[in-house]
């Protein structure tokens, strides 16, 4: 349990919600924006955490599905292609993903899929819109997608290590409060 406590602690080390504040572009800082927002590195590692419980193909599935609808987000950001209430989506999906986690909801894979994909859509968005015009948007987009995936993976590889139940569920209720609390902010 402290182990499991120690490693929750460093998944929200993070510190504030930075991955909304401008970038300079490229491939390390499309690498490094994620993990430097609490709000993204909670809602990756969920979705990553909701496969492992879902089991196969969720497990690889989920985490197949985010990035490439966060990038179609990303170009509806950058093309300026409006989309209301991106901020308040996105604290939803740290909120809700963390439920569902937290809950241990079992849905069919195509409704996982369709939830997580929402998501995605407005986590690409917020950052397709942010990208600076003298940014390289193809070597963020690769940096931002790769590490992405890795969170992901933090989140399956969680899931497969933690064995009990009653872990999972903390973490769950862990991010699903941490989402609240960036929604709370929001009001």
């Amino acid at each position: 349990m402290t182990r499991m406590a120690l490693l929750l602690a460093l998944l929200v080390a993070p510190g504030a919600a930075l991955a909304h504040a401008a970038t300079t572009g490229g491939l390390v800082s499309g690498l490094s924006h994620p993990v430097l927002g609490l709000d993204h590195v909670v809602a990756m590692v969920a979705v990553g955490l909701w496969g492992a419980i879902l089991g196969r193909p969720a497990l690889w599935m989920l985490p197949v599905a985010f990035p490439l609808v966060m990038a179609t987000g990303g170009v509806l950001g950058i093309l300026g292609v409006p989309l209301p209430g991106v901020e308040t989506a996105i604290a939803l999906s740290g909120m809700a993903l963390g439920l569902l986690v937290a809950f241990m909801v079992r849905l069919p894979i195509a409704l996982a899929c369709g939830i997580v994909g929402v998501f995605a859509l407005f986590h690409g968005y917020a950052h397709g819109t942010e990208l600076p015009a003298s940014a390289n948007p193809l070597a963020f987009a690769t940096g931002f997608v790769t590490s992405t995936g890795l969170l992901h993976l933090v989140g399956v590889g969680l899931g497969g290590l933690v064995r009990g139940r009653p872990v999972l569920r903390m973490l769950g209720a862990g991010i699903a409060l941490t989402g609240g609390a960036f929604l709370a902010g929001l009001a």
